[in-house]
């Protein structure tokens, strides 16, 4: 199944695609058919009613779907704004870690945090913030974590995850050349995290680790590689961070960049995955415009 965030009348409301690739809203379904299913993504995610609602979907004739009402007139927002914990992966791809001329981990991850205050979705800007001269753009594949979970196995991991998304990250790179300890600084100003359109579930993808992750910008592919190519696989990093801390329904792991590119005002930065419906950005660089 594939799930989004949409707003209408200022109103952002979790919705379904149907086989049809239609937009479906929760709120629709419930007044369409007796039904009381959380409206807000974030929190359908929560306990069993993601599971409860994707087997009750399921288990619906086409005609039934097709008979819901079709959302008409929307933007697209990021797929929630409070998750309680983001985590980020620093060099999960050796050519990355060139790229910055450090050498990526080979025993442990390299994780970081970062607030939900960075979250964006798809079409809104990443704004270059006044402390910073060289701001990268990374494309990144995002797990989303559909049960509370402690201590997983990685060969479990793939049963506590709700799907897949599309995600851009942003670095203030300068700041964080000039201090690797300033890490969470150079990576928490706001719209550092764009993540959306679609949240895909594991059913829909036929292996996680053959997909291509792209990052574009101004319409040229600047890096690809396959997850595959990963140091850390989804279900590893799964696993992982598990025995870290108690992981959440609606927590993110983005899973690391095949390569940062720079980004400058008026750019255009997107994240390709294979199979999934691409995010995009525009970049607003708030030098430039104070200077105006």
């Amino acid at each position: 199944m594939r799930f989004l965030t949409i707003e209408q009348e200022g109103i952002e409301t979790a919705a379904v695609l149907d086989e049809e690739r239609n937009v479906v809203t929760v709120q629709a379904i419930n007044e369409q058919m007796d039904k009381a299913w959380p409206t807000d993504l974030y929190e359908l995610l929560q306990s069993e009613s993601f599971e409860r609602f994707k087997n009750w979907w399921n288990k619906l004739s086409k005609q039934e779907k097709e008979s819901l009402d079709i959302a008409e007139k929307y933007s697209v927002g990021p797929l929630y704004r409070r998750p309680r914990k983001i985590w980020g992966i620093g060099l999960n791809y050796v050519d990355h870690a060139s790229d910055l001329e450090e050498q990526a981990p080979q025993k442990e991850p390299a994780s970081f945090m970062k607030p939900d205050t960075t979250i964006i979705g798809h079409e809104d800007l990443i704004c270059i913030p006044s402390q910073s001269e060289r701001t990268t753009g990374e494309a990144e594949l995002g797990i989303v974590i559909g049960q509370t979970c402690k201590d997983v196995p990685e060969e479990e991991a793939d049963q506590v995850i709700a799907g897949y998304t599309t995600v851009i990250d942003m670095t203030a790179e300068d700041i964080l050349k000039r201090n690797p300890r300033y890490l969470t600084r150079a990576k928490s100003f706001d719209t550092f995290f764009s993540f959306g359109p679609e949240l895909i579930t594991p059913e829909e993808i036929e292996d996680v680790r053959k997909l291509n992750v792209t990052t574009v910008i101004n319409g040229r592919s600047h890096r690809t590689n396959k997850v595959n190519n990963m140091t850390f696989d989804p279900d590893y990093l799964v696993s992982f961070h598990s025995k870290v801390m108690t992981l959440l329904s609606g927590d993110i792991i983005s899973t690391g960049t095949p390569g940062a590119v720079v980004i400058r005002d008026g750019d255009v930065i997107e994240c390709h995955i294979d199979g999934f419906t691409t995010l995009r950005n525009s970049v607003k660089d708030l030098k430039d415009n104070e200077k105006g």
